[in-house]
């Protein structure tokens, strides 16, 4: 992260969902040796002793919340105990997430392996749960948070009042055999440019996601991995890179370009290099009239 003396930082808090292993371990990692603002990190995760490890091996800053996601009473709990603590949420990365397998191509035939005409099964959906609809839940709760959080600029350094979600670059490209996994990231990047301008506007809060490539983690067992060609793999350190940009606001492109008040960026991370991507461009003046119409106050009225 960008120098700053963290001794005259306000201590800031953040807030990691997923954060026991993978991209949210590496991300509270990094926060906990900051050197921009003074964090008290709170990570979530599902997984008890992974937490416990964890929290051992990061450091006092660490607080380790049991949680499941994709439960909102237990989410939202967690939320308030890191509130009531400190007084404030600055920082919120939305990352947990799940892969799926092939399943939902399951053939449904009786022990006789005939067809039947019985309807099948219901299709598991914990992928969307946890991919999709807990970033919805856990942006709810950051939004309510970030506006009980002092942001006065004369505190310095100010809030981030950064939020930071977990897509994939699964959100632009095809994924046959995760198809709930690929929907649920195309969701998260749809979820992203949808509030992002609104967020702002209303409140100052950026929103941001990251859409990186193959990051090795535990989501997949080693024998998945290997499927994917070694070279191309986005080292867990390029993700923090690029999160720690979006939390302070500016960076620059693989070109070397300045970006200022990063707000409502996807950015796709393939191996070392990341790219901004905007969304794609309207097929004529008419729909763009159209929906530039859907972001005005009086569509909602």
């Amino acid at each position: 992260m960008a120098s700053t003396d963290s001794s005259s930082s306000a201590p800031k808090v953040a807030l990691v969902t997923g954060g026991a292993s993978g991209m949210g371990y590496a991300v509270a990692a990094a926060l906990s040796t900051s050197k921009t603002y003074n964090w008290s990190i709170h990570i979530l995760d599902l997984n008890p002793d992974r937490g416990a490890i964890a929290a051992k091996e990061l450091g006092p800053k660490i607080t380790f919340h049991p949680v499941n996601v994709t439960s909102y009473p237990s989410l939202a709990t967690a939320f308030q105990q890191t509130y009531r603590q400190h007084k404030r949420l600055d920082f919120v990365f939305a990352n947990a997430g799940i892969l799926d397998a092939a399943e939902f191509y399951d053939r449904h035939d009786d022990e006789n392996n005939a067809s039947s005409d019985e309807p099948p099964p219901a299709p598991k959906t914990g992928v969307i749960d946890i991919d999709l609809t807990s970033v919805i839940t856990t942006t709810h709760l950051a939004l309510h948070y970030f506006r009980l959080t002092p942001h006065s600029p004369s505190i310095h350094p100010p809030s981030p009042r950064s939020l930071i979600i977990t897509a994939s670059c699964g959100g632009f490209y095809a994924c046959p055999l995760q198809p709930l996994y690929g929907a649920a990231k195309h969701g998260t990047i749809g979820w992203t440019r949808n509030i992002a301008s609104r967020f702002y506007r209303d409140d100052g809060i950026r929103v941001n996601a990251i859409c990186p490539s193959a990051v090795k983690t535990n989501l997949l067992p080693e024998a998945a991995w290997r499927t994917f060609p070694e070279e191309f793999f986005t080292p867990l350190g390029k993700v923090v890179e690029v999160v720690e940009m979006l939390l302070i606001g500016h960076g620059r492109d693989e070109e070397g370009t300045e970006r200022e008040r990063l707000v409502g960026e996807t950015v796709e991370i393939s191996g070392g290099r990341h790219y901004f991507r905007g969304q794609q461009g309207y097929c004529d003046e008419a729909m763009g009239a159209m929906m530039g119409a859907t972001g005005k106050d009086e569509f909602a009225k």
